[in-house]
């Protein structure tokens, strides 16, 4: 009789790490997704910050919103990367801040 009850024990151990094993691989790789998640606005963020940083220091030195992007991108040396964002850069007269939105592009 005791051999049986060591059998079963053995059994549902054998099948109870594998379980176990699954569901923590699942819950770090969940995890793992939602700090890629966080990353991902965080550089968003990040990248509308230097936008507006750019358009203060070009109404700080000229006295005047920049128009465009583009203006940023010739006078102040902005670079971003435009195959993976997209920017929304919308002057509504020189001397108000330009409303600014970045998204990330999809693949």
């Amino acid at each position: 009789m005791e051999k049986r009850g060591k059998k079963l024990r053995s059994l549902l151990w054998g099948l109870f790490l594998p379980v176990l094993f699954a569901a923590v691989l699942v819950y770090f790789i969940a995890a793992a997704d939602q700090m890629s998640g966080g990353q991902q606005e965080e550089t968003l963020r990040q990248i509308e910050e230097i936008l507006r940083q750019s358009c203060v220091a070009c109404y700080a030195s000229e006295g005047v919103y920049p128009p465009n992007l583009e203006y940023l991108k010739e006078h102040y040396g902005l670079q971003i990367d435009e195959t993976r964002y997209a920017v929304f850069y919308v002057a509504f007269a020189e001397n108000l801040m330009p409303e600014i939105a970045v998204l990330e592009k999809e693949p």
